[in-house]
Order: C-alpha cells, then sequence, then structure tokens
C-alpha cells in the first residue's frame, strides 16, 4: 500500500504519490454542563431571588423571559433589549420582576406561586435565538416538630407504642439518644415516616427520641422525647 500523509495546516493530503484538496472541517460539540440553561433555584418564600443564567452567549442583543417550559408569547414576563436600553412588559409581568442587564431575573418577594419552570430566549445577531429553561422551588421554612407518644404508661414486653412526628416538611429523620435510630422487626416507620412503631417495647428501648425535619432551605429539631417504662 502506499503511504499516506495529512498536512492538516494546508488542507492537503498525500496518498500513492497523488495530491488531493481536501476540505478540512472541525467539529465542537458542546458537553451537556455547557449549554445555555437556567440555574436551577431554591429559595424561601417571602424572599428575593435572582435566576441566574449558565453559559450566557457573548454576544447576546437581549432576552425575554417566559414562564412554563416554551416559548409562548402568552406566558411573557418580561424582556430587555440591551442596545435599545428597553424593557419589554409581557402579560405575566406583574412588576415584582426586573431583566437585568446580564439576562438574568430579578423576583422580588416571592410567592409559591411563583415556583415552577422558567424559560429564557437570548437573542443574537443575525436573527439567531438560544432557549434555556430552568425550575425556581419555593419553600415555607419548616417548623420546629413536636414528637408526641401514644401511650402515657407502658410496660415492657406487654405494650406497643406509636411515637408521632408532627411536622409540614416532608424529610424526616428520626434519633434514639442522639444517634441515627436503627430500625428493625420491632421498630417500624409509616410510610411517610411521621410515625415510628415499637412493637412489643422492651428495657433496650428506654431513652430519648427525637425526630428532625428539613427541606432545601431549613432545618429544625424536635425537644427530646423520654421514653420510661414500667417493668413486670
Amino acid at each position: 500500500m502506499g503511504s499516506l500523509s495529512v498536512s492538516t495546516h494546508r488542507g492537503l493530503v498525500h496518498w500513492q504519490g497523488l495530491l488531493l484538496v481536501v476540505s478540512l472541517f472541525t467539529f465542537w460539540c458542546l458537553p451537556m454542563n455547557a449549554q445555555f440553561s437556567i440555574a436551577s433555584t431554591n429559595v424561601a418564600e417571602g424572599k428575593n431571588v435572582r435566576l441566574s443564567l449558565r453559559n450566557t452567549p457573548q454576544n447576546a442583543l437581549g432576552y425575554r423571559w417566559f414562564r412554563g417550559e416554551r416559548e409562548i408569547p402568552h406566558n411573557l414576563i418580561a424582556g430587555y433589549f440591551i442596545l435599545e436600553r428597553k424593557f419589554v412588559k409581557g402579560r405575566l409581568y406583574d412588576g415584582r420582576k426586573t431583566v437585568d442587564l446580564d439576562g438574568s431575573l430579578l423576583i422580588r418577594k416571592v410567592t409559591r406561586k411563583d415556583r415552577g419552570m422558567y424559560t429564557v430566549v437570548a437573542h443574537l445577531p443575525n436573527s439567531v435565538q438560544q432557549v434555556g429553561l430552568g425550575r425556581l422551588n419555593v419553600f415555607q421554612p419548616v417548623k420546629v416538630p413536636i414528637l408526641l407518644t401514644s401511650n402515657g404508661t407502658i410496660t415492657e414486653n406487654e405494650d406497643a407504642v406509636v411515637l408521632t412526628c408532627y411536622t409540614n416538611a416532608v424529610s424526616i429523620e428520626w434519633f434514639f439518644n442522639s444517634m441515627n435510630l436503627r430500625l428493625s422487626e420491632r421498630k417500624k416507620l409509616s410510610e411517610d415516616r411521621k410515625s415510628l412503631t415499637i412493637d412489643p417495647i422492651q428495657k433496650e428501648d428506654s431513652g430519648y427520641y427525637q425526630c428532625k425535619v428539613s427541606n432545601p432551605i431549613s432545618s429544625a429539631e424536635s425537644w427530646p422525647l423520654e421514653l420510661h417504662m414500667q417493668h413486670d
């Protein structure tokens, strides 16, 4: 076989003594984490929040923000066009939202109604557009949970006891004597993790119980509840 040599800087290929002119193309694919998008954000209800952009195109001429996962004119919040210094109000503009020069969206005094998906459109030269998506999650700060027992008087090896953690949070952890509670055939949690059943209760179950609750923006612990039992 003849030898093959490639000269990339000249765009020439020598093969079997023949000189071929080739067109060289460079393909560059952006990795997924370099895609234009809105940074999904968690915020407490009532706070101000800024929905920032990731991998913003350098030559953007303006931005428009929409509620939902699509660019639907009916769902336009607001927009800003840099060269014209023009702020555009959409149907969903309510006076609490501002599009900044960097394309981010500032929302003041966030409410639960603000949570959900957002779409941003970056306008580039030659009528080119880039579209980014992101989610805003709005949470209420968790309240201190209250831990109560079903039985005031407990007899070893006879009674069952149910401890209930009253909370407005979804994520719940259980502790026994300041250590993570270990479940067993006798110690089981309800599906929503708010109730702990011990059946039958035994001497080694005596001690202090707590539940810790949390969401992405806050956490709280109950006061310790002591289980004290009577012996036969």
